[in-house]
């Protein structure tokens, strides 16, 4: 039995254990009910009485070394790091959210990838803008009514810098800078001061579009609203326009779309007049070329511009414009697949 023992002892020394899984089917193996050292335990009491002593002590020495030794493997098994190449551990915890994009900003994308089909460029600029090119290039004369039509902030005491009340500012620059042809949009947010409510905000966000070229006439701002409109709505939808005034286009105009909830037909939505206004429009005034340092015998242009919240709106039927500020989740997540 002691020559059993010691190969046992030296068995033990051996063992090892990747798991704890493992380490405790050594311990069924070695100290279990059935396993090998009750088996031992069993043989001990055949043993001569003259010799128990001495084997006494030796399974003694046995049971605390695998004792011992099933502890030990069962805390290094435990610190064991298991090796995982495709684990990321950047990785947000899982259950998680999928993030949304704003609904302005899905809109705003939508305008100008269908405006880079017709070959559209975008330009941007300051918020913080100067009175030149929010007005007096866009021939807003000093005292020109035409100035009432703005409730603006004016942030410096000589009223020489304001917030831009439209992008019609980016326009004016890029005319500054670059000679014809010039087809542009520019998406940005502009700011009024008026009262907040369901239909009206101190700020918003705008996408306006400016091509000036040789030869550029009415019609082709007709064709380009008549595409915009039928990519944005539908095939189906439908446009007119109105006479309308502003400082910077001569002739302008207002355009209307087939309303796109009763097809035209009329609905508490557009009023039952089966059409809804989504921009305004013209041809650009040849002041407005000359003070840009455009000739404007030689070229024309046409621009529009629109808000982006009030496309938003008629796409999604948003009806309270403060929805879009107030970062409401639960607003959001409704544009989790768009």
């Amino acid at each position: 039995m002691i020559e059993k023992i010691n190969k046992l002892l030296a068995e033990i020394e051996n063992l090892t254990a990747e798991n704890p899984q493992q380490a405790e089917t050594l311990r069924i193996k070695y100290l279990g009910r059935k396993g090998i050292l009750p088996n031992l335990m069993n043989d001990f009491r055949s043993i001569p009485t003259e010799n128990k002593h001495i084997a006494g002590q030796h399974l003694n020495k046995l049971k605390s070394k695998i004792q011992e030794k099933i502890s030990a493997l069962k805390e290094t098994s435990q610190n064991v790091v298991v090796r995982n190449d495709n684990l990321d551990l950047t990785r947000t915890p899982y259950p998680y959210r999928i993030g949304t994009r704003h609904p302005v900003s899905i809109v705003k994308k939508e305008i100008c990838d269908i405006f880079a089909r017709l070959g559209y460029s975008i330009a941007e600029g300051p918020e913080i803008e100067d009175d030149r090119h929010v007005f007096s290039a866009l021939n807003f004369a000093e005292d020109h009514p035409a100035r009432d039509m703005q409730d603006t902030f004016f942030i410096s005491h000589g009223q020489d810098l304001l917030l831009r009340t439209h992008t019609s500012s980016v326009q004016a620059r890029v005319m500054e800078k670059t000679q014809p042809p010039i087809r542009i949009i520019c998406p940005g947010r502009v700011y009024r001061n008026e009262a907040i409510s369901y239909r009206a905000h101190c700020f918003f966000h705008q996408v306006e579009a400016l091509y000036v070229d040789k030869d550029v006439s009415f019609a082709d701002l007709k064709q380009t609203l008549l595409f915009f409109s039928q990519e944005m709505f539908g095939k189906d939808t439908r446009i007119r326009l109105r006479p309308s005034f502003f400082p910077f286009t001569e002739p302008s105009a207002e355009m209307d779309i087939s309303c796109n909830l009763c097809s035209g037909k009329g609905c508490p939505f557009c009023k039952y007049t089966g059409w809804v206004e989504i921009l305004g429009c013209g041809m650009v005034d040849p002041n407005v070329l000359e003070n840009c340092g455009v000739d404007s015998s030689i070229y024309s242009g046409f621009a529009l511009g629109m808000g982006i919240e009030r496309i938003t709106n008629l796409k999604y039927q948003v009806k309270d414009l403060r929805l879009f500020s107030q970062n409401d989740v639960r607003f959001l997540r409704q544009f989790e697949s768009a």
